[in-house]
């Protein structure tokens, strides 16, 4: 009998130890050993801003440095209010619509909840 957890991806009984990584033969997914005792997954991954504060959907930011958007000569200033925010995965964590510009992404390191 394995004791080794199933495959976090396709749940395959399936797996098998290569090394210090756990490996499933069905879809070719890899992890490592420890990460399978935190066999929450990615959706509990905890987004924090540029102070420290957890951040969820719905809440609102401030910007705390002048973003260039990229492809235009726009810039959203220091002190920007951005309301009603969405979390997402990604280096850009954050979801977003800012008056003026339309619908944009922010790293969550470049804001501050209010």
């Amino acid at each position: 009998m394995s004791t080794l957890p199933p495959c976090p991806k396709c749940n395959s009984e399936y797996t098998y130890e290569d090394g210090q990584m756990l490996v499933c033969p069905e879809c070719a997914h890899e992890w490592s050993a420890t990460e399978s005792v935190d066999a929450a997954g990615d959706s509990d991954k905890v987004i924090k801003d540029s102070v420290g504060n957890t951040l969820q959907d719905g809440d609102t930011v401030t910007v705390i440095k002048d973003l260039k958007v990229k492809g235009s000569s726009l810039v959203v200033k220091v002190g920007t209010k951005v309301k009603n925010i969405r979390l997402c995965d990604g280096d850009h964590d954050i979801d977003c619509k800012i008056d003026g510009i339309g619908a944009m992404k922010l790293k969550s390191e470049f804001v501050k909840k209010v």
